[in-house]
């Protein structure tokens, strides 16, 4: 019955989540009604993106952007669920009873605290395993963004360095494409953005359906500013040189910021790992001794 109310209520959150989706869906076409994107010049691509939920959002941004994704995401957390209730009465009916026969023998509170951890195992099992599908996403998540914010500062140098040298921004975007490969997450997006300049949509919505599609600070920054200089028609080497100073220059002060906090970091494994065994190697001697004076004068008085 447990299992079943469990099953039941990932089930409700998973629909909750789906009506959400639809309402972040709604607010989304308010946003590009303010953008004041025309429909009828816009792609069929980018309208089927303008109807993406949240959770096609989110799915997007970790590189999962098939049509099927959210369904496949959708029966994989169904099939997690259904994996989490399986392996959780595995553990009740085989291991639960021979762990707490093998705890019964540990003295003190330290037992009861095991006990009551096994008890809870079933659950947490259960919580983990449906969680799966979710956790993979958003490492790859993760790890696509990182990917992504490593490889802009060399993006950008090369886009000021050849804006610098007379090349357009088209003419450098395809030679970057194509001296890197669409092996890395970002070089996919400008592909992406290729596309979307090919199939007739213009270069400022293709600009922030790359920053829709990211959705990273910096390169939001990035491309606004390129929209900027689009609209009011400045230079756009220098537009891409200030840009690379300030992508160059945040990230030194967030290499700076890190450092500085480093040492903060550091004080809880120091005082859980490093003091202990400090003060047992500098005070056992002197307790050892203690002990030994505190037991000599127990027995001479009990003489």
């Amino acid at each position: 019955m447990a299992n079943l109310i469990a099953f039941l209520v990932v089930t409700s959150i998973v629909v909750v989540a789906s009506v959400m989706g639809r309402s972040w869906s709604v607010r989304r076409r308010a946003l590009i009604r303010l953008y004041a994107v025309d429909d009828r010049r816009t792609p069929t691509g980018a309208r089927s993106s303008t109807r993406d939920t949240a959770l096609g959002r989110w799915l997007a941004s970790a590189g999962y952007r098939k049509p099927n994704a959210q369904t496949v995401f959708v029966a994989a957390t169904i099939a997690a669920v259904v994996a989490g209730i399986a392996v959780s009465q595995i553990y009740r009916v085989v291991f639960f009873r021979p762990l707490l026969v093998a705890i019964s023998n540990v003295p003190g509170s330290a037992g009861d605290m095991l006990a009551l951890a096994l008890q809870g195992g079933p659950w947490i099992l259960f919580v983990i395993t449906a969680m799966l599908p979710a956790i993979a996403v958003r490492t790859k998540r993760r790890s696509r963004v990182l990917a992504i914010e490593q490889d802009l500062p060399l993006a950008l140098e090369l886009f000021a360095t050849m804006a610098e040298a007379g090349l357009g921004f088209d003419a450098a975007l395809a030679k970057i494409v194509r001296a890197q490969g669409s092996d890395r997450p970002l070089v996919s997006e400008f592909v992406n953005f290729q596309h979307d300049m090919l199939a007739g949509m213009s270069r400022t919505q293709a600009l922030r359906q790359l920053a829709r599609r990211i959705d990273i600070p910096s390169l939001t920054s990035f491309t606004s500013a390129l929209i900027q200089a689009e609209q009011i028609g400045a230079s756009m080497a220098e537009t891409l040189q200030h840009q690379a100073v300030d992508l160059r220059q945040r990230r030194r002060e967030n290499a700076l910021l890190r450092a500085q906090a480093l040492p903060v970091k550091l004080v809880f494994p120091l005082v859980v790992c490093f003091l202990p065994g400090i003060f047992v190697s500098t005070l056992a001697p002197v307790l050892f001794q203690m002990v030994e004076v505190a037991n000599g004068v127990l027995r001479s008085s009990g003489r």
